[in-house]
């Protein structure tokens, strides 16, 4: 009998056990419920969060495109200032006029120099279509599609062409 008495206790101490850590479906719905709310209120959170981030990367994205040139603006007031001065000397000698025409143009090489402006004068160098845009092409005693002669003096920043060089070129020579 003993035997016997030892399965029942072992069946019947399982299904205490499993009863203790199961909750009624009501209560169970209810906590459920709650973590569903908390999630929910977390996303929206987060969603709000990331909204108001996207917006204000969008205002800081505009602000740089509207305010970029700023910096070299305020570089060319002087140069305005410069020029206007010189426009309206009465008494300038040529003389003055010319110095004061060096100034403001070094004023202005020293607003290009801060811009990362430089200037393309590719005498003698290689034809390169990005950088260069050929006018006419001539005999020379210069190699082959390499610049002769620099018509107009092309810019650029940083790494993009502001606008090409006008060049010459050097015809290939007739065999």
């Amino acid at each position: 009998m003993a035997d016997e008495a030892k399965p029942q206790e072992s069946s019947a101490a399982p299904a205490a056990e499993a009863a203790l850590p199961f909750q009624s479906n009501e209560d169970r719905i209810i906590e459920l419920e709650a973590l569903l709310a908390e999630a929910h209120e977390n996303f929206l959170r987060a969603k709000a969060e990331t909204d108001n981030t996207r917006r204000r990367a969008q205002t800081d994205i505009a602000n740089t495109h509207k305010y970029a040139a700023e910096n070299f603006a305020e570089s060319l007031v002087p140069v305005k200032d410069s020029l206007e001065a010189a426009l309206n000397d009465q008494t300038a000698s040529p003389e003055t006029l010319k110095s004061g025409v060096e100034l403001t143009l070094k004023q202005l090489v020293a607003a290009f120099e801060r811009a990362k402006i430089t200037e393309l004068n590719p005498v003698g160098a290689k034809f390169d279509p990005r950088m260069h845009q050929a006018i006419s092409m001539v005999d020379a005693e210069i190699e082959p599609n390499h610049v002769v002669a620099v018509l107009q003096k092309g810019y650029q920043i940083h790494d993009r062409v502001l606008r090409p060089a006008l060049v010459t070129v050097a015809k290939a020579r007739a065999a």
